[in-house]
């Protein structure tokens, strides 16, 4: 299992940024980020290859976020621009642990999950 740790949320204003990060204790896996907010199911964000070379996006957030990662501090990185009061939500990591260069954009395609940071912004 691998242990997967958010942070960076917080409480910004519309048009703001922030990024997010998820550090992973161990493995260099796929990796993607999700949210949620209450009464919704979790929906995708963005996911990013093993070796970084493939991403993808939800379309409601392209040009707006990136995913990237640093393949020596075992962290991926989800920079979010321009942020929507729609954007609010707990934004969880996720890793899968399946062999080979790939993106994954489906919460059953992940074997582990973070604890989730809150992001709220104000309109």
């Amino acid at each position: 299992q691998v242990q997967l740790v958010e942070s960076g949320g917080g409480l910004v204003q519309a048009g703001d940024s922030l990024r997010l990060s998820c550090a992973a204790s161990a493995g260099t896996y796929a990796k993607g980020w999700f949210r949620q907010v209450p009464g919704k199911e979790r929906e995708f964000v963005a996911a990013i290859s093993w070796s970084g070379i493939h991403t993808d996006y939800a379309d409601f957030v392209k040009d707006r976020f990136t995913i990237s990662r640093d393949i020596l501090k075992n962290t991926v990185y989800l920079q979010m621009n321009s942020l929507k009061p729609e954007d609010t939500a707990v934004y969880y990591c996720a890793a899968d642990r399946r062999v080979g260069e790939h993106v994954v954009n489906v919460v059953g395609g992940y074997d582990d999950w973070g604890q989730g940071t809150q992001v709220t912004v104000s309109s």
